[in-house]
């Protein structure tokens, strides 16, 4: 991941679970919490989503966006952010250039073969477009907790 904390966080315009464009430059003023994810409905993601629902307002007390990013179609999205109840949006990068913007596509093996994948990666991004925070290899269970604290410090 070439990314650091302090750096200008990539921008990004991509369309959420209805399909609305969302971009880093219209939450300009707001701290957002980006988290990359391999994608919807699979337990590592479901996990991670859920442990972030649970505690939301928690997030939303601290004036946080939340936004999740995956490969997956804003429609895939949509049936995720309903099955589970997700009070936040999910981005839709399909081709994958927010990903690569931040450092988090990955070149993985599966039953031998090789695939470019998504690390499941979060960054917190400050008022003024700065990335404050980066968290790598993250544990879904436990991440919602470890992102509160940070954004308490």
């Amino acid at each position: 991941m070439t990314l650091q904390a302090g750096d200008k966080a990539p921008e990004f315009n991509l369309p959420n679970e209805t399909g609305e464009s969302v971009s880093l430059t219209d939450l300009q003023g707001k701290k957002v919490v980006l988290y990359f994810y391999p994608a919807d409905d699979t337990s590592g993601c479901t996990a991670e989503a859920c442990g972030i629902r649970d505690v939301f307002p928690r997030f939303e007390a601290k004036d946080a966006v939340v936004l999740g990013v995956s490969p997956d179609s804003s429609e895939s999205h949509m049936r995720f952010r309903e099955k589970y109840s997700l009070p936040f949006s999910l981005l839709a990068d399909t081709k994958r250039r927010a990903a690569q913007d931040y450092g988090v596509l990955v070149m993985r093996e599966r039953d031998g073969k090789e695939y470019q994948g998504i690390q499941r990666s979060t960054f917190i991004i400050n008022e003024q477009g700065r990335v404050e925070r980066i968290f790598e290899s993250v544990s879904p269970a436990e991440h919602a907790q470890e992102l509160l604290e940070a954004l308490s410090s």
